[in-house]
């Protein structure tokens, strides 16, 4: 079993930050769907509660995630070229933007709004009392409407996976959900 990513599939630790995140993305937007279509019910207070902690959470994995990316650059599994490839590399740079920005202009309106930001009960940003809208507004325009195109970047995604899957059947999905490289593929 691989900690590292091979040419031919993702590591133990790409593996579990890829899925650990879209459970936290699936928590995040459900309870979002649900503050929609139920209004505050307790149990969507609860959930929608969690909003600010799992989106800080999400933030963290998120940094960790790049860097992750960045140390096995090398020996990822390759995109291929021509304009499919680009259309893959640029895909997945728009779903890291959006999932830096959005959770990005929440902490600045945390920060902003004067109230701080706690994190599962601990106070990461101590509340000032003091209101700054420069910063509160871009996160009050944009955190919403990015959210929902970064679900929208999500499910296309996943489309493309089942598009891989079923249409083209190169298995590209096996590299992310099937077995781990084992200690004779090539690794770093």
């Amino acid at each position: 079993m691989r900690i590292w990513d091979t040419p031919t599939g993702y590591g133990l630790i790409s593996r579990c930050l890829h899925w650990g995140m879209a459970l936290l993305f699936l928590w995040q937007f459900t309870g979002m769907i649900l503050r929609i279509t139920l209004g505050r019910t307790p149990l969507v207070s609860f959930w929608v509660g969690t909003h600010a902690s799992v989106g800080t959470l999400l933030f963290a994995l998120v940094v960790l995630r790049i860097v992750w990316a960045l140390l096995n650059l090398r020996h990822r599994p390759p995109h291929g070229g021509g304009t499919r490839g680009l259309a893959v590399r640029v895909g997945h740079a728009a779903l890291y933007a959006l999932m830096l920005v959005i959770p990005g202009l929440a902490i600045l309106r945390a920060y902003g709004s004067g109230k701080g930001l706690n994190f599962f009960g601990m106070t990461l940003i101590e509340p000032t009392g003091v209101q700054v809208p420069a910063l509160t507004a871009p996160a009050s325009a944009f955190h919403g409407l990015l959210a929902w195109v970064l679900l929208a970047a999500i499910a296309g995604h996943i489309v493309m996976v089942i598009v891989h899957q079923r249409l083209w059947r190169d298995d590209v999905a096996s590299r992310m959900m099937g077995p781990l490289p084992t200690d004779s593929a090539k690794v770093r």
